[in-house]
């Protein structure tokens, strides 16, 4: 099997292994008790909270842990959104490209009386510090915009749009989920309020993640119920997945610059492989784009079928975000690019770790095509384009 799925999840590491089952066998308290037990398990807790923050360059006060990024996007916003509420403030600035977990947040409150702005993210799937400049007004309370794209791994300039709103006296939320870990981060270097990430897109556990947010800012809680994490985020911390988190994202920014090396070769080799394909297009930006991530359209291809096929042929990938992979509706990604329906549906995302491998580029290299034109052949709309009676997009 080849595993080129890493934008939806990474396989643990056998550290973070290691250090969860240590904490489940042997600091296994609650740690909000005040018996050895537990205190073991709130010093171990603490411990994680200071690498963490470390890893991001921020102080350890200044980390919330959460469920995962879709829940620290949530709560992000929120609480930027009372804080501009609270001063007046009820525009809220993002793109057309952003995670639905920040999409969908948007839209409840923009029904709630906010005014919701979005950027259009162009070909290249990016936005401007010229277009946010432009965009930002006397009463706008937040502005949030992804560090990297998921599905087509375009990095934005984030310590430069950071820098801005930091000048304009404006908020600033980055979902950082794709990015920690594969690229260099520092939220005081790169004037970051708020920031989420999520252990298991760096080789992490599932179902834990962070909200870092600067030190002075209220959060708004999304879940009632206890006092932990300082009375921000209710329920007993997960401790053992915090715990592998700690470890997941000191291994991953220990290696970072090794592993963005080798992924990248192995990306652009692909890159060049699977653009020679006639009528194909890489999606998002050819240069600052995620280590990993290769996005392509095929023209004449029905996405769901080329990933069925490869699956056949012991490949996974994937036609774009996990979190929308039921959907039968294109790519909201692919169609902020300006890619029409038709080519749309035609996506292949492959997201590549340091575990892979020249062979196994070598045979995605040789099995896309070959699927490619299987499925092309068995097209009467792929026949019309080629007898002329339909014209080309790509």
């Amino acid at each position: 099997m080849i595993y080129a799925d890493n934008a939806a999840t990474t396989r643990m590491s056998p550290t973070v292994l290691d250090a969860m089952l240590t904490c489940m066998k042997e600091t296994w308290g609650n740690p909000s008790s005040l018996y050895d037990l537990g205190q073991r398990a709130a010093e171990v807790l603490e411990d994680a909270r200071a690498r963490i923050a470390a890893c991001i360059g921020a102080q350890p006060r200044e980390i919330t842990f959460t469920s995962g990024g879709s829940e620290a996007d949530n709560q992000a916003i929120r609480s930027a959104a009372r804080i501009g509420a609270e001063r007046g403030k009820r525009h809220i600035l993002s793109t057309a490209f952003e995670h639905h977990a920040v999409l969908h947040t948007l839209e409840q409150l923009g029904k709630e009386g906010y005014e919701i702005e979005l950027l259009p993210v162009g070909e290249k799937g990016t936005v401007t510090v010229q277009q946010v400049a432009q965009a930002i007004r006397e009463d706008t309370a937040l502005v949030t915009i992804m560090y990297a794209n998921n599905e087509v791994g375009s990095v934005l300039p984030i310590p430069e749009i950071g820098a801005l709103c930091r000048e304009r006296k404006v908020l600033f939320h980055t979902d950082a989920v794709q990015a920690v870990g594969h690229l260099p981060v520092d939220v005081r270097a790169q004037k970051i309020d708020m920031l989420s990430l999520s252990a298991h897109k760096f080789h992490g556990p599932k179902g834990v993640g962070v909200l870092y947010t600067r030190q002075g800012l209220p959060l708004t809680s999304l879940i009632q119920g206890g006092a932990q994490e300082r009375g921000k985020r209710a329920g007993t911390e997960n401790v053992p997945g915090i715990v592998g988190m700690a470890a997941a994202l000191e291994e991953a920014c220990a290696h970072r610059a090794e592993n963005a090396a080798k992924v990248s070769a192995l990306r652009d080799k692909l890159i060049a492989g699977l653009g020679a394909i006639p009528h194909s297009a890489l999606n998002g930006d050819p240069v600052d784009r995620l280590p990993g991530n290769v996005s392509f359209c095929f023209e004449g291809v029905e996405g769901e079928s080329l990933l069925l096929l490869l699956d056949d042929k012991g490949i996974c990938a994937s036609s774009g975000s996990a979190c929308t992979s039921g959907s039968l509706d294109p790519s909201h990604v692919l169609l902020a690019l300006g890619r029409p329906h038709e080519v749309a549906h035609g996506s292949l995302r492959l997201s590549l770790s340091e575990e892979n491998s020249e062979a196994d580029v070598e045979a995605i290299l040789k099995a896309v095509p070959e699927t490619v034109a299987c499925l092309r052949a068995m097209s009467p709309l792929w026949r019309d384009k080629c007898s002329g009676k339909q014209a080309f997009i790509l």
